[in-house]
């Protein structure tokens, strides 16, 4: 795997698992009615890792000079819930997150 893609699987992953943790709190919050927390803390975090995973896909995307499809996919898997890690492991099955030759 490519520096760049190394990149883009750290920035999936992130964004995975700040999504997961704000689902936990929006059920700790709106479901059991326990807490807040969760929702305060991962909603910053996600929000952040949102952003890196956005930022790394374009720089990823241009760097490893992706067909204009993969860019838009990589973006398009920030929206649903933990989309972003299966991407990243389909992506590089597919070869665009090693080294170009």
């Amino acid at each position: 795997m490519s520096a760049a893609g190394k990149l883009f699987a750290v920035a999936a992953l992130v964004e995975g698992v700040t999504w997961a943790g704000l689902l936990v709190g929006m059920l700790l919050k709106y479901g059991t009615q326990t807490t807040e927390l969760g929702v305060w803390l991962f909603g910053r975090l996600h929000g952040l890792a949102f952003l890196f995973y956005v930022v790394a896909s374009v720089y990823v995307g241009v760097r490893q000079r992706w067909p204009s499809w993969a860019l838009l996919l990589a973006l398009l898997a920030a929206v649903p819930p933990l989309v972003t890690v299966p991407l990243e492991w389909w992506f590089r099955r597919r070869g665009l997150l090693s080294p170009l030759r």
